[in-house]
């Protein structure tokens, strides 16, 4: 529990930090909104020290703080700026309210079936004017991955399980791939005789949420991967649900990744955030 001692001490701190924040105002300097800002610190402090003193729960530091004390604000898309395609209530104000006070924002998403391109014209579709550079998505992580690693330079191609936004992203750094959105109406031969022959030139497999995810599609991964030497098995996600509309929660990444995992016994690596 804090002493007496140290709660005068405190009220001493917030007395000359407010009359040194009241002279910043009065002279223009531009050192007041600084000096605000160490006020507010210390009467939160000078708070807590009475509340411990007193056996009562510190206070909750107001949202002043938190803005004060923070430059950069990450912000998930699913679920926290949208449900499907329905901007949740008050979004815009509370973007807005950040971007006037300087800050830095990012916008983080796990869903590959876009590009970078496409969360651009999502975000515009919904009346959110956010930069390009802006946007991070899980389709762009698993491109970012293979630029890194010079997987272009290997020669070989890549099989995704996914949709569009994980081959726009590939376009882009020049990478050779197939799969996805090409395969949904794809047959499994499943007769006597029947097999899928596999490209034996591949390199990796990418798996995305994939709203068209099929048997012929799980058989090729697990061919390239099983069949293929250092094949590379690399996950956009490991999400167990996802928000396709803002009625309830659908079977996430997870889903299509457990598959693989389940038939080729291998880790994929995962390149989306946590």
């Amino acid at each position: 529990a804090a002493n007496k001692a140290e709660i005068t001490q405190a009220e001493k701190q917030v007395k000359l930090l407010t009359w040194a924040y009241e002279t910043a105002v009065a002279k223009s300097m531009p050192q007041a909104a600084m000096m605000k800002s160490k006020v507010d610190q210390a009467v939160v402090a000078l708070e807590t020290l009475k509340a411990q003193s007193e056996g009562r729960p510190a206070p909750p530091a107001p949202a002043a703080l938190l803005l004060d004390g923070v430059d950069v604000f990450i912000f998930d898309c699913d679920g926290v700026i949208w449900r499907g395609d329905s901007l949740i209530d008050g979004i815009p104000n509370v973007l807005n309210q950040l971007r006037q006070a300087g800050k830095t924002l990012f916008f983080v998403t796990n869903n590959s079936t876009k590009s970078r391109a496409g969360y651009k014209s999502k975000f515009t579709s919904l009346g959110l004017d956010v930069k390009p550079e802006e946007i991070f998505s899980s389709s762009f992580a698993a491109a970012a991955y293979l630029e890194q690693t010079k997987f272009k330079d290997t020669g070989k191609r890549v099989y995704v399980i996914g949709e569009k936004g994980i081959g726009e992203e590939l376009d882009l750094i020049g990478i050779d791939w197939f799969g996805a959105e090409s395969d949904k109406d794809t047959e499994a031969p499943m007769k006597p005789g029947g097999k899928v022959e596999h490209d034996a030139n591949v390199g990796a497999v990418i798996v995305g949420f994939d709203r068209y995810i099929n048997y012929f599609k799980l058989q090729y991964a697990q061919l390239c991967l099983n069949k293929n030497p250092g094949c590379e098995f690399i996950a956009t996600n490991l999400d167990r649900v996802t928000h396709l509309t803002d009625a309830q929660e659908w079977s996430g990444n997870g889903t299509m990744v457990g598959a693989i995992r389940g038939c080729t016994g291998m880790e994929p690596n995962v390149v989306g955030k946590p």
